[in-house]
């Protein structure tokens, strides 16, 4: 009724909101879309056919949306698990490079005349019957260099989501822009 308030809607209590409560708490901005130099808004005019036509999508009557976030933590145990998962993949193509490039250097004679070589500066003692340089001495130190390395990045990624929460605590986190799609 005219000269009367409009009740007021009770608040939620924060185990009813979504999250907890969390996402009204996050420090949010939202953005206004990009303005010409005339300032109108690049969305102001209607669309046309042939814009719509041309790319396939129909153009929105309204700009997308824009949140300005912060990244504040990186939960430690979840970077632990992601580094794991790209050490392995990364130790995978670290075989594989080592395995490409001993195959080119074996099929060029290298390896032949390194062995040969050394065959010719020990010729003094007595011959061991193995050559210095094999596929299974190769391929068993690269296996070796790259677990190392694996687990070093490992352990260097989880030592980084340490530093950044550290680093986050003190100067706010690194602000990212979303945006839906045009």
């Amino acid at each position: 009724m005219p000269g009367q308030d409009a009740p007021e809607k009770p608040e939620k209590a924060a185990d009813e909101r979504p999250a907890g409560g969390l996402l009204e708490e996050a420090p949010t901005t939202f953005l206004e879309p990009a303005t010409r130099g005339d300032g109108s808004s690049e969305t102001d005019e209607p669309a046309s056919d042939s814009d719509s036509l041309a790319t396939g999508r129909p153009r929105r009557s309204r700009p997308p949306r824009q949140a300005a976030l912060q990244l504040k933590r990186l939960d430690p145990w979840s970077v632990l698990k992601l580094g794991l998962v790209l050490a392995v993949v990364l130790f995978f193509i670290w075989m594989v490079a080592v395995g490409v490039l001993y195959g080119i250097l074996d099929g060029m004679g290298v390896w032949d005349r390194l062995n040969g070589t050394y065959a010719d500066l020990v010729s003094g003692e007595t011959p061991t019957g193995s050559p210095l340089i094999s596929a299974g001495r190769v391929f068993g130190l690269t296996a070796v260099i790259g677990a190392i390395n694996s687990l070093l990045f490992a352990v260097a990624v989880t030592i980084g989501a340490f530093v950044y929460n550290v680093s986050a605590d003190l100067v706010g986190g690194i602000e990212v822009t979303l945006s839906e799609r045009d």
